[in-house]
């Protein structure tokens, strides 16, 4: 019932962004980007469609989050950035940040982002890490609980970010076996960097959040691209940095 509702919705978007775009709503919404209530509007048209979500310029978190981000990467000139999860998200943080890598389990989305990273020039890559067969002796932790993925081991994919060195300013957590992922992320954010957390209402992600031990910031409204209000959870093992961040 969910997947209907939610191809339904998709469906109709898509034919109103043509009603809106004829009549000139996309450009009026797009013009008045700097009032939340346009732009999140705006990101309701441009849902599962990437392009479209790049030329609007917003990655697919709460508003808030993607506010405070913003803000935080303008106070890091040479801020690195990892990413679990590739899109439309990885162009927004290409265009702020001095070094973005981004990891992916699906070979032709990764090479789709790839290509967009390219025709801007940006410095930034994605890398395609996808799953393998589980085996009796895969952690149960590696498994994704999304239909259509049982039976894999995604394992590689969550210590992929070992592969690199040093620590990273900002690492977002939005792709697969987002709870497993966040113990290595933990281990390579700098101390005062942060960890982006997406969807973080979900109660399996909420007990890995809980027990982290980072202090952490809440962000819940507006979110890219959806109807009904979401959740984007901010951690840094900072509890100055995040008491910072709404100032």
């Amino acid at each position: 019932m969910k997947a209907v509702l939610r191809s339904t919705f998709i469906c109709c978007m898509r034919i109103l962004r043509k009603l809106a775009a004829a009549i000139g709503l996309l450009g009026f919404l797009e013009r008045r980007r700097a009032n939340r209530w346009c732009l999140w509007l705006r990101s309701l048209f441009a849902i599962y469609d990437f392009e479209d979500l790049c030329r609007v310029d917003l990655p697919w978190w709460t508003l808030e989050s993607a506010d405070i981000i913003e803000r935080f990467l303008k106070n890091r000139a040479a801020a690195r950035v990892f990413e679990y999860g590739s899109g439309a998200s990885t162009v927004w943080l290409a265009n702020r940040a001095a070094e973005v890598i981004s990891v992916e389990h699906d070979a032709d989305w990764a090479a789709e982002v790839q290509d967009a990273l390219i025709a801007i020039g940006a410095h930034a890559r994605v890398h395609c890490v996808p799953a393998q067969p589980a085996s009796p002796n895969t952690d149960p932790r590696h498994r994704s609980a999304r239909d259509g993925y049982e039976g894999l081991d995604f394992g590689t994919y969550v210590n992929s970010i070992n592969d690199h060195e040093g620590r990273f300013d900002l690492i977002i957590i939005d792709g697969r076996c987002r709870a497993a992922c966040l113990t290595p992320a933990i281990e390579k954010v700098k101390p005062d960097g942060l960890l982006l957390f997406d969807n973080s209402a979900r109660q399996r992600y909420r007990r890995a959040i809980e027990g982290c031990g980072l202090a952490r910031l809440d962000t819940r409204g507006l979110t890219a691209c959806l109807p009904y209000p979401d959740q984007t959870t901010l951690l840094s093992p900072s509890s100055e940095v995040i008491a910072g961040l709404r100032s």
